[in-house]
């Protein structure tokens, strides 16, 4: 497991992980100015700067008209830099909530590309998973809700929450796994088919 680290221009006030030197990291535009307050270094800088209002030296520059969000750019080169896990700060409890949007896609491209992505806020963490599942651990508390993204999610399982699921459907056009609890043991989330988009209390931090 290689990890990124990817800060972005959303609001960002501290960081619950530990950056090592052997983890990569990425300031994607205005997530450099929340790095410059940190004794840490970035790999890369990158973005279009619209947002941070100057270029730092050694940044990779793109032009503002641009396919890609600066978060997409930044993913995409943790993705060439041989990275599959990915922590996104700044990037979920921001003031533009269509950026909020384009994240949970994000998180959708690189589940489907077999790298789990999280996108770690002040209140909450989301994350997704395509075709797979994941296990949440017994400690978690308080709420977990499950969304799907895109066409219809097949054979969805949840096993171990207080609301459990068994080979059902999920579709985008209603939120039946929202406001789920943790039950004090391990909670396993499982689609056969489908992305899932899962979101947990910050406080209980990555998986």
């Amino acid at each position: 497991m290689k990890k990124c680290f990817i800060f972005c221009a959303g609001e960002c006030r501290g960081v619950i992980h530990t950056i090592t030197p052997e983890d990569t990291l990425i300031a994607a535009d205005g997530g450099m100015a929340f790095l410059q307050t940190l004794p840490l270094k970035p790999d890369v800088i990158l973005g279009d700067f619209d947002s941070l209002g100057y270029i730092p030296e050694g940044a990779e520059v793109h032009p503002v008209e641009k396919n890609d969000t600066d978060s997409m750019l930044a993913i995409k080169k943790g993705l060439e830099m041989g990275c599959d896990t990915f922590y996104l700060y700044g990037a979920l409890e921001g003031q533009r909530l269509d950026h909020t949007m384009a994240n949970f896609q994000a998180l959708q491209y690189l589940s489907q590309r077999g790298c789990r992505g999280y996108l770690v806020g002040h209140r909450q963490i989301a994350t997704a998973i395509t075709d797979s599942s994941i296990t949440l651990p017994s400690h978690f508390t308080d709420y977990l809700s499950v969304f799907c993204m895109g066409s219809d999610a097949t054979g969805v399982s949840i096993r171990g929450a207080q609301y459990e699921l068994e080979d059902a459907t999920l579709t985008s056009g209603f939120p039946l796994g929202v406001s789920n609890r943790f039950a004090q043991k391990e909670a396993t989330i499982s689609v056969k088919n489908g992305t899932l988009l899962l979101m947990w209390g910050q406080h209980n931090g990555t998986v």
